[in-house]
């Protein structure tokens, strides 16, 4: 049965253990999945008044049933986290008794993080001098270990959504670093940061998740010259977008968007200035009078070395590392990065020429320059309920489709991440259509 939120104004229930009749009209429609709640207060005066009682009243049930011919053979079009593929998961089973609840400081888990960086070496054709680093934490970790040490003084950053927000965030709370420079965009856009004096590292995303707008990598114009780092948050462009490696000091990202792993791990391609910064940073802590605190966990030269190690400071997740390794010789084994970036485009192009075709979406990144290949943003109509085409989809078995809701529009976005075959996501746009129609 289908309950409509919006026909409820007044509810009662009474509490059958002490009697107190509980009422309330405020109304939570939650879709993931898709729960009928309502809060209940208390009388007042009531022992309990201040607390509240949730009542989940009953599931919904979308009246919407998807043909089965429409559907696609996968459902999983997460921004992060994203697909993974059975393969990955039969690699878990094949390591189940001499990996996974084993030591990752013997031989079999390094040969594993052994693998994982050569493999992402070939993936992004580093040049020469580049090191591929892995630590624990997760992308969000290395805006902290950013801060602690590789940011000499000051940086400049550009801003254009909830994540490359976020970096900048984590360097003005930092007590020993200047106020960056902030570049800021709008979202839907981008924006890069500009030469600016005394900044030793220029700072923004590759992709930004929040909204599907991906953004050039390419240095500054006179910040090498200026002896300035570039670093890329490259969370969800790494694997999808292409990319020149030499253009960035540290290009860094998690494994479970396009690699189509777990979180918690951070691998980050750093250029051999990178290298000397956080080992010269590392060294300036201990003089007399420093100011600047590095937290182990946050010790970049800590990871370097782990990793030169093939195994990470802490104990990471052994079945993260696992099917990373595995997802990274499938992206070599097809083609490397080419092949992941024109499987991404074809995939992205399928939505965003669906959408311009549509009397209901549109793109909402409008600079065609500015669309991601990874992430796919789509406005719909106010007539079309993006959170009731989100529920219907997933009562469907078509999952996280939802927009990022501190963006609060009335969108879809759809991760089209290498691991997610066209054809589904072609799929997908008719499962949209036949819902809409028939909401």
């Amino acid at each position: 049965m289908y309950l409509n939120p919006h026909a409820l104004e007044h509810v009662e229930l009474q509490n059958r253990h002490d009697r107190t009749r509980y009422t309330g009209a405020k109304i939570y429609l939650g879709i993931n999945p898709p729960y009928q709640r309502i809060i209940l207060s208390p009388p007042s005066g009531h022992r309990n008044a201040q607390s509240l009682y949730l009542a989940t009243l009953g599931t919904m049930t979308n009246t919407v049933t998807i043909p089965s011919k429409l559907l696609p053979e996968d459902g999983r079009f997460g921004s992060g986290p994203s697909k993974i593929r059975p393969e990955q998961i039969q690699a878990l089973d094949d390591g189940a008794r001499h990996l996974l609840g084993t030591s990752h400081r013997q031989t079999p888990i390094k040969q594993i993080v052994a693998s994982i960086r050569e493999g992402l070496s070939e993936f992004f054709q580093v040049p020469d001098g580049y090191e591929i680093v892995l630590g624990n934490g997760g992308a969000s970790a290395f805006w902290d270990i950013a801060c602690a040490s590789l940011i000499t003084r000051k940086a400049a950053f550009g801003t254009y959504g909830s994540f490359s927000a976020k970096f900048a965030k984590s360097a003005q709370s930092a007590p020993f670093l200047e106020d960056p420079e902030i570049f800021a965009g709008k979202p839907g856009t981008y924006r890069l940061p500009e030469l600016t004096e005394y900044v030793d590292a220029y700072c923004w995303a590759h992709n930004e998740t929040s909204t599907g707008v991906a953004a050039p990598v390419k240095r500054v114009e006179g910040s090498k010259e200026q002896g300035a780092l570039t670093l890329i948050d490259a969370t969800s462009g790494a694997g999808a977008l292409n990319v020149d490696i030499s253009q960035t000091d540290a290009y860094y990202f998690s494994p479970q968007k396009a690699f189509g792993s777990d979180g918690g791990l951070w691998i980050a391609v750093l250029s051999p200035a990178a290298i000397d910064r956080a080992y010269g940073i590392a060294k300036s802590v201990s003089l007399p009078g420093a100011r600047r605190w590095i937290p182990p966990f946050l010790s970049l030269t800590s990871a370097i070395e782990n990793s030169r190690k093939d195994q990470t400071l802490n104990t990471p997740a052994v079945a993260t590392l696992v099917m990373l390794e595995n997802q990274v010789r499938w992206l070599n084994d097809n083609g490397g990065l080419a092949w992941a970036t024109a499987r991404c485009a074809r995939s992205a192009s399928l939505l965003y020429q669906w959408a311009e075709r549509s009397d209901y979406a549109q793109p909402f990144v409008s600079d065609e320059n500015a669309r991601s290949n990874a992430v796919v943003t789509i406005d719909l109509d106010e007539s079309i309920n993006a959170s009731q085409v989100v529920a219907a989809l997933r009562e469907n078995g078509i999952m996280d489709t939802n927009g990022y809701r501190k963006l609060g529009r009335n969108q879809l976005r759809i991760g089209v991440f290498p691991s997610v075959e066209p054809s589904d996501v072609e799929a997908l746009t008719k499962c949209v259509d036949y819902v809409a129609e028939h909401l």
